[in-house]
Parts: structure tokens; sequence; C-alpha cells
């Protein structure tokens, strides 16, 4: 029987060492994928970044003119007697004229509802020919709505009245007549509140020294000097 070919051996290396075995192929390296392109945009580029739009303007500070169906309305009841229209804050001011003040008070409460007098005061303007502001806060129920109502008057005027319109106004006109001086004609019992009846001054009128005191009355009545 004839002998079968053996195998063939890879000839040996040098001082007879095998040969390597040879490496399996490395895979070929990948390209990196490609970004599809943004729809909208040439050639695929990114788009532009918007514009950044200017930060909004601040609200004007103080109070600005007014005009809307509020102050188309007094004004088509009282003209002229309505000097001034703003608003402050988001707060309606009506600048009136002082003699028609209950009138207008009267009108506020009956036809605009604002039936509840949160505050009456003043404020001392002594070099202005017509030095005080009385100042009525009103407030709607109805309508949840505040509205204010200003007048102005020298110091010899006499200023009409809304205890009559508002009964809480009995004892803040009262409170400004002792502090100010102001006269609110028609009131029931213009009187002090605060201080004696016989007390000299108005202690809150700019023109009063914030550390003078009537020292004949403390005299009189306390029988001391005045400390001040």
């Amino acid at each position: 029987m004839a002998d079968e070919p053996k195998e063939q051996q890879p000839p040996a290396g040098p001082a007879g060492e095998k040969p390597a075995a040879p490496s399996p192929a490395q895979p070929a390296e990948k390209a990196p994928a490609a970004k599809p392109p943004v729809p909208g945009a040439p050639g695929g580029a990114a788009p532009p970044k918007p514009a950044v739009p200017p930060p909004p303007k601040a609200p004007p500070i103080g109070p600005a003119p007014l005009d809307n169906d509020l102050v188309h309305r007094f004004k088509v009841k009282f003209g002229e007697a309505i000097r001034e229209a703003l608003e402050d804050r988001k707060q309606a001011i009506l600048v009136v004229d002082y003699r028609r003040l209950a009138e207008i008070a009267h009108y506020a409460r009956d036809k605009e509802k604002y039936d509840f007098l949160a505050d009456l005061t003043a404020v001392d303007w002594p070099k202005r020919e017509k030095r005080f502001d009385i100042v009525l806060n009103l407030y709607s129920f109805k309508h949840n709505a505040r509205l204010r109502i200003k007048a102005q008057a020298a110091a010899e005027d006499q200023v009409p009245s809304v205890a009559g319109v508002w009964p809480t106004a009995n004892w803040l006109e009262r409170e400004a007549y002792d502090m100010f001086g102001i006269v609110f004609a028609g009131h029931p019992n213009l009187t002090r509140i605060l201080l004696p009846e016989e007390w000299q001054g108005f202690p809150l009128r700019k023109d009063y020294d914030i550390l003078k005191q009537d020292e004949a009355w403390v005299k009189e009545n306390l029988g001391i000097d005045s400390g001040q």
C-alpha cells in the first residue's frame, strides 16, 4: 500500500523556532457618521441664534395722566371742577375744586359705589398759595377698586365737610382740623380731638417747630415749665 502524503509543515525559523501564527485581520476603522443636515439651514449649517430682545422699559415713576371711563363720567358730571386726573401705581386720582368736594363725594358714593372712606388726611405745602392738599382715600366693595380724591385749599378756605356722606369723616376731619387747622364747613362738631381745645397752633403744619409746645397751656394746666 502506497504511503499517504504527509501534511506539509512550514519551514522552521532560525535556530529551530516555529514561525508565528498569522494574526487575524484587523477590521477597517470606521469613518465618523455624518450629522444629518438641519432643516432649513443652507448647506446643513446650524441656524443663527435668535436676537435677544431688549429689556422692557421700566414703568414711569410718579403719577401719569389718566383718561378712562371713570374719569370721563366725572368730567361729564362736574366739568371744570375736575381739575386733573392721574394714575399712580394703578390707582386713580382726581384733583378737584375744593368748593364742590361734598357734591363730588356724594356722586362717588351713590353713583360710582365708593362706599367706604378708608382715610381722610392732609398734606401741608407752606410755600404754595393753596398750601393744603385734602386727601380722601376711597374704596368700592362692589368693584374692588380704590379712588383717591384730592382738593387744594388755602389756610383761610373753608372746605365742605363730607361727614354727611361717610360718617367716619367726622373724627378724621376733626383730626385734620386739630393738626393742620383746616376748617370743614358744615361739620357737626369741629373741635380738637387729640390736643386740648385751648391749645395754640397746629403741630403738623410745616412752619410749626417740631420741638415747640404751647408753653402757657403746659404751665397753666400741668404746673410746670416746658422742657423744650
